[in-house]
């Protein structure tokens, strides 16, 4: 059956090469967004016209080919609208098409792209319609498009080939417009506040700025090996100590990890650092970055989100860590006996970790599920945070912040340690393997050669892009609003 739907369209190519066509097109400056015919026209009541014109150009939808009059439908980044095709009749106005052009409608598939020019009316349904007095091919497609044209319902397929869910779901098309808005607006918020936007390595000869697995590489020329940046944030801190005081980065980060529903191994991180602010300056910065992209580019600071509804309506919660733990787990941070008790209770292997690694997978199983509404939770123990300034009042306390919504981590915030001594003792401990996990035991030297220069005390915040589009645009899978999400190959 395919095979005859593709000679089919290969027969087409050849007839519409033979009337004198480029099947390929060629440059068109002329279109018009259909989103803009559409809202032009919108005033004109049912019945009535008023001479106006269009030129659009899409990718045709809908065939309704009855014979002597062709109905269409086109789709372009902005809208859909109908086409009304008909060979040029002089006693029936409008003016339809010449000889050629009506022979060429007559080869068009669904798929095709085209523009067509002419006036625009109100058919007898209420639809605004272009009738075409001319028509133009800008490129035959040889593929047949999804079996419903309203929508590629095939998810796997969505991701393996995005360009036909782009094509067949509007609703897709306008999640990663939305996606493009949301950035936007924060970086125009970031800009208005003296931010500067900066590009740092994605090859790092030393991965480091978070616990993570990198992948890793090799470069011939130079013979060594490299890693696909996990975090910016060691280099944007060099530029503060460099005088660069607010810096932010959209960095593309790499981790050779799990994938989930909110896990791909490549995403985008939102990073930025501003001297002389702490960990309650990132507060604000993250609040108005997320409330006022929901209520600017959503139109309301209330969002489904699945089941619930999100209000980003600021303050946003302040809640410490300690205070949740003992809420929801019953236990004390501190208490280690009493933290080991409850991960066993839990089910969680805790004979061979360090005690803060014990307590946060307490955390993560007993306070994440009730963390719905937007909470900042506070004061993390000071062994999870070997980048952090400690509490002055409590050396086991780090000076740092998540952000949960929808019991997702959307940010984490630090106010920066910029003591050189205290960080070369962090990263040499790391290294000797004293902290959990190998994913942490690496060694900066120039890093801590750039502290010792003096860098300004600091406020540093990393906002996860990808989460904050998901909860903005109510998505469920972060596979949704990653144009190529990372799949298993096909076999």
């Amino acid at each position: 059956m395919l095979e005859k739907v593709h000679q089919d369209r290969l027969n087409k190519l050849t007839a519409i090469r033979e009337l004198g066509i480029d099947p390929y097109g060629e440059r068109y400056d002329t279109a018009e967004p259909i989103g803009s015919v559409l809202a032009r026209y919108q005033d004109v009541p049912e019945g009535e016209t008023n001479d106006q014109t269009a030129d659009a150009a899409g990718r045709l939808v809908l065939i309704r080919d009855m014979g002597k009059m062709i109905f269409a439908h086109i789709r372009d980044e902005s809208g859909q609208m109908q086409i009304a095709l008909r060979k040029d009749n002089p006693d029936r106005p409008p003016r339809g098409l010449d000889e050629t052009a009506w022979k060429l409608a007559k080869l068009l598939d669904l798929g095709d792209l085209v523009a067509v020019a002419g006036p625009l009316q109100r058919t007898r349904t209420g639809e605004v319609t272009i009738w075409a007095e001319r028509l133009t091919l800008l490129t035959k497609s040889l593929e047949p498009m999804p079996e419903k044209f309203h929508g590629l319902q095939d998810v796997e397929r969505r991701y393996r080939q995005r360009y036909l869910d782009l094509m067949t779901n509007p609703d897709s098309m306008a999640t990663f417009k939305k996606r493009v808005a949301i950035t936007n607006h924060i970086r125009s918020c970031l800009n208005d506040r003296r931010f500067v936007e900066v590009e740092t390595p994605v090859l790092q000869p030393i991965y480091g700025g978070a616990a993570a697995r990198p992948f890793t590489t090799h470069h011939n020329t130079l013979d060594c090996e490299l890693f696909m940046r996990i975090s910016p944030e060691l280099f944007l801190k060099r530029l503060l100590v460099g005088g660069m005081e607010r810096v932010y980065e959209f960095s593309r980060n790499f981790r050779n990890e799990g994938i989930d529903t909110s896990h791909n191994p490549e995403f985008t991180l939102l990073e930025l650092y501003q001297a002389y602010a702490d960990y309650n300056v990132m507060m604000e910065i993250t609040e108005q970055l997320i409330s006022t992209a929901a209520q600017e580019i959503c139109g309301t600071t209330s969002l489904p989100y699945g089941e619930v509804e999100i209000d980003y309506t600021t303050p946003w919660r302040r809640a410490k860590y300690a205070d949740l733990l003992a809420e929801h787990a019953g236990v004390a941070m501190d208490d280690v006996a009493a933290v080991r008790a409850k991960a066993r209770e839990l089910g969680i292997e805790e004979s061979n970790k360090d005690d803060a690694v014990v307590v946060n997978e307490v955390f993560e199983a007993t306070v994440e599920p009730h963390l719905v509404q937007p909470t900042f939770v506070m004061d993390y123990p000071a062994e999870l945070c070997p980048l952090t300034r400690r509490d002055p009042n409590d050396p086991n306390i780090a000076l740092r912040f998540e952000l949960y919504i929808a019991n997702m981590e959307i940010a984490n915030a630090y106010t920066e340690l910029n003591d050189p001594a205290v960080q070369e003792a962090n990263f040499r401990r790391q290294v000797r393997g004293e902290a959990q996990g190998e994913t942490m035991r690496v060694m900066d030297e120039d890093f801590v050669t750039a502290l010792r220069h003096g860098m300004p005390p600091a406020g540093g915040l990393g906002i996860g892009i990808d989460r904050v589009i998901m909860l903005l645009t109510n998505t469920q899978s972060i596979r949704d609003v990653v144009l190529f999400p990372l799949l298993r190959p096909q076999s």
